[in-house]
């Protein structure tokens, strides 16, 4: 009998949290086909992850801050992923990506100040206040890395578009 117990609790376990709430995921769902829209709102939630981040981390009264803090950091780990998939996902439609790149690109370098910042002040920071360092150290060279595809990407679409005027 204790079979079916161990089966759900293990399938239970490896479930996935779910980085977006609800009416994160029905936004997305309505700028389904519009590329901008819809990198823009992948934008707008990472932007709200590291500001919750952000603020809870320096407020002393929130309670699991620890673990609060970690579970944004990989939401935005997440969400970050999903938005390099759907850049993926428009390109290989064709869409024409280099309005939406570049307001990526502006994210990008927005969160690459503000998580070199976060990794600044964990680093003098007193141990109860310092941030998950394999988090940190992940979403900054996922940001990095990402802004250089972001930024071959946008070449590669405006070479394209030049082509395509001749």
């Amino acid at each position: 009998m204790a079979l079916p117990f161990l089966i759900c609790s293990c399938s239970l376990a490896e479930r996935k949290r779910e980085p977006l709430n609800p009416p994160e995921i029905n936004q997305l769902r309505d700028a389904a086909m519009d590329p901008e829209q819809r990198l823009k709102l992948f934008v707008q939630f990472e932007r709200t992850r590291l500001t919750s981040i952000e603020q809870i981390r320096t407020d002393p009264k929130v309670k699991d801050r620890a673990q609060q803090i970690h579970d944004l950091f990989q939401d935005f780990l997440d969400i970050y992923d999903e938005l390099n998939d759907n850049i993926d996902n428009f390109v290989q439609r064709r869409e024409d990506m280099r309005r939406p790149l570049r307001e990526v690109i502006a994210a990008d370098a927005e969160f690459q100040s503000r998580l070199r910042a976060l990794k600044a002040s964990s680093v003098a920071a007193k141990e109860d206040d310092k941030l998950p360092e394999f988090l940190l150290t992940t979403a900054i060279s996922t940001v990095d890395a990402s802004t250089q595809d972001h930024h071959q990407l946008l070449r590669e679409q405006e070479e394209a578009n030049k082509h395509k005027k001749h």
